[in-house]
């Protein structure tokens, strides 16, 4: 960025805000790819989050039913 102001002629008063636009419109594209990565990044973290949190449920459900089975056959056992 450059401080335009101080330039006395007009032309290059113009030319150097519009170098000053044309840096901030490129640092404003490089800001928003950055953003859109991140966020696609974080949300392929979520999708596999919740991936591994619905196995984990399954798995639970399996090990309580497979207790749950144990228990039954234990049970008749003690009478």
């Amino acid at each position: 960025m450059e401080v335009c102001t101080a330039e006395k002629q007009m032309d290059r008063r113009t030319a150097c805000l519009q170098a000053n636009v044309e840096f901030l419109e490129q640092a404003l594209m490089k800001l928003d790819r950055e953003i859109r990565d991140r966020s696609a990044a974080a949300d392929r973290g979520l999708m596999d989050a919740r991936a591994e949190i619905t196995a984990l449920k399954s798995r639970i459900e399996q090990l309580s039913d497979e207790l749950m089975k144990m228990k039954g056959k234990a049970e008749p056992s003690k009478r």
